[in-house]
């Protein structure tokens, strides 16, 4: 199971030959750009990127190089559309930041009362938090990513209701962690005060008045675009093509799809203070404070370049000092594709790298190429550096792949039907598991899994594409079945973060609806001992109710066997006479059975 935007895989690939395109824009002021971007181009073995260069209001750079498509060698193009990930956050801070402008919100007001829909893990984090701990990430929640990536809809409020059992990392404010669904949430604030989606919103408010004509939201017409860049994930030195990922509805956290010169006309905004060709599209108040420090990421001493340093965080927008110079940047990554958004404010300059790359390291490589030439400073050799690292991290994989700790000639525990079954947790969402062709699939969200037997009651996951293929590169999210007091399968783990502890995974009883008949069959008297119980229906559910004790509703298991609803480990089931009449019923408990006659007036 591989979730591409998680991926910290930097290995390289084959590379192709730059094309030069005829609509490209190129400067002198530029010395030898091209045969530099050529040679990231061969060493980072990537498909290919496109790059875009704005100096005021003009821009002086923008090409493509590579391939969008490998296999029928179409080449990139400053046209050729990309998705942008993360990039998209600061259109979505933005939306925000306009209904400030308007009087309709406030930076600092309470986020819940903004969004009903919105609830936190506690009280305390409820009242505290505003809209711009949404937008600086400083919630206190870390990212939870699996809970969307995995387990995505195109339901909002259903995305949005798991955030109430996300358990915090630390207190409001007290330490950054960047979080997905902080960014979803100001999306539906802004949806729910305009009346309009995001999706509209975000088309009329910056893609119309800045003539971003290529640019959209929607997977669809973006895979059906003319000039779209396809997917590519680099393993072992190859491209291999892999499928869109639909964000729907995390769309305001990362679904914009755009090409460079599109992206141009967003950094011209931004450079100029909020204006685009004389119209205001921005206030300039804004433009200040979301590109300004809200939050400290962290230390942000120099590490390895004494000249690079600061690690701050502004409204969708992350805050730095390159080489002496003022950054304001935001990277995207969603599967197949890597972006990099910059501008340096006191320059007035702005770039643009978009590529089809897996969590590649190309955005930022070509970026500080460029800016180390643009400020006439002594080129660092970022290439050189990025090539040596993804050397390592392949080499550091390759040993990790020899040191898989696997106890060979085991067998699962159970027959593989019994496995079958949904699992799930709210934070979350439901894992079904079935049985096909005598192999364990999973399906979490859209995503199809063939779970391979690793040892034990262990299962590695393996990527089944749209079209039935079943992915051989190995996954580090196992999945481990366990049983209860009974021998019946209960739950799973799943290693989601390799950092963090397995995600629990409950086994969630199908709902079964009975003969009201059959049902009325089991109603009456039991005698346990010298204490009596009773067995009656309410709204066609049965209930047991034991002495001193809460009435138990109880939930269907089969025909004569029903769980209690809030004792896990607990059942009853019905003992049934060749007659069809209820003889008996016995409580299934961890500490035994016991069974109750039934009591005959």
């Amino acid at each position: 199971m591989k979730l591409f935007v998680l991926i910290s895989s930097l290995l390289t690939t084959v590379a192709f030959s730059v094309q030069a395109q005829k609509n490209s824009k190129t400067t002198d002021q530029i010395p030898s750009i091209d045969s530099v971007l050529n040679q990231v181009l061969k060493d980072q073995h990537i498909a290919g990127f496109a790059v875009a260069i704005v100096k005021g209001d003009e821009v002086i750079y923008s090409k493509g190089f590579g391939y969008r498509d490998i296999e029928n060698k179409k080449p990139v193009t400053p046209n050729t559309l990309f998705a942008i990930g993360s990039s998209s956050k600061a259109f979505t801070s933005s939306l925000v930041g306009l209904l400030e402008k308007e009087g309709k919100l406030k930076l600092d007001d309470k986020a819940t009362s903004l969004l009903p829909q919105l609830s936190f893990y506690n009280a305390e984090m409820n009242n505290q938090i505003t809209v711009r701990d949404l937008m600086a990430h400083r919630t206190g929640l870390s990212r939870y990513d699996y809970s969307w990536l995995l387990f995505n809809t195109a339901n909002r409020d259903s995305i949005i209701s798991r955030v109430k059992y996300m358990k915090p990392t630390s207190g409001v404010r007290e330490k950054w962690y960047y979080n997905n669904f902080m960014f979803l949430a100001q999306g539906m604030i802004v949806e729910k005060i305009s009346g309009k989606t995001w999706e509209q919103n975000i088309k009329e408010k910056f893609f119309i008045p800045l003539e971003m004509t290529r640019s959209n939201t929607d997977i669809k017409q973006f895979e059906n675009d003319s000039d779209a860049a396809l997917p590519y994930v680099t393993i072992d030195s190859t491209n291999k093509k892999i499928d869109y990922y639909n964000i729907n509805g995390m769309g305001p956290a990362g679904s914009i799809n755009s090409s460079v010169n599109d992206m141009a006309n967003w950094l011209k905004v931004w450079i100029s203070g909020g204006n685009f060709k004389g119209k205001n599209i921005l206030p300039s108040s804004y433009v200040g404070e979301a590109a300004s420090s809200q939050m400290v990421m962290d230390g942000g001493l120099p590490k390895g370049r004494k000249d690079i340093y600061i690690s701050n965080y502004g409204l969708g927008w992350m805050l730095s000092s390159y080489r002496g110079y003022y950054e304001v940047e935001h990277g995207g990554n969603i599967n197949g594709f890597s972006a990099s958004v910059a501008f340096y404010p006191t320059e007035k300059l702005g770039v643009v790298v978009l590529t089809n790359q897996n969590n590649s390291q190309v955005p930022d490589v070509v970026r500080n190429s460029i800016v180390d030439r643009l400020f006439q400073l002594k080129p660092i050799d970022w290439n050189g550096d990025a090539k040596k690292a993804a050397e390592a991290v392949s080499k550091n994989n390759k040993s990790k792949k020899k040191e898989k700790n696997i106890v060979p000639n085991t067998t699962p525990s159970h027959q593989l039907k019994d496995y079958v079954g949904d699992f799930e947790t709210p934070a979350y969402g439901v894992v079904s598991v079935t049985n096909e062709k005598n192999g364990l699939y999973a399906q979490a969200g859209n995503n199809r899994l063939y779970l391979k037997h690793v040892h034990f009651d262990v299962f590695e996951p393996k990527d089944v594409n749209k079209k039935g293929v079943v992915d051989t590169s190995s996954s580090e999210n196992l999945f481990n079945f366990f049983s209860d007091n009974k021998g019946k399968i209960s739950g799973l783990t799943i290693q989601l973060d390799p950092d963090k502890e397995p995600v629990l995974f409950t086994y969630k009883p199908k709902i079964k609806v009975l003969d009201i008949k059959l049902l009325q069959s089991y109603v009456g008297d039991y005698e346990l001992g010298k204490t009596i119980i009773k067995v009656y229906l309410k709204a066609n559910t049965l209930f047991v109710a034991v002495p001193g004790q809460p009435d138990y509703e109880t939930l269907v298991v089969d025909d004569h066997t029903f769980d209690i609803k809030v004792l896990k480990g607990y059942s009853v089931k019905f003992e049934i006479l060749p007659s069809r009449k209820v003889a008996s019923l016995s409580f299934i408990q961890p500490n035994g059975t016991f069974v109750a006659e039934r009591k005959i007036n």
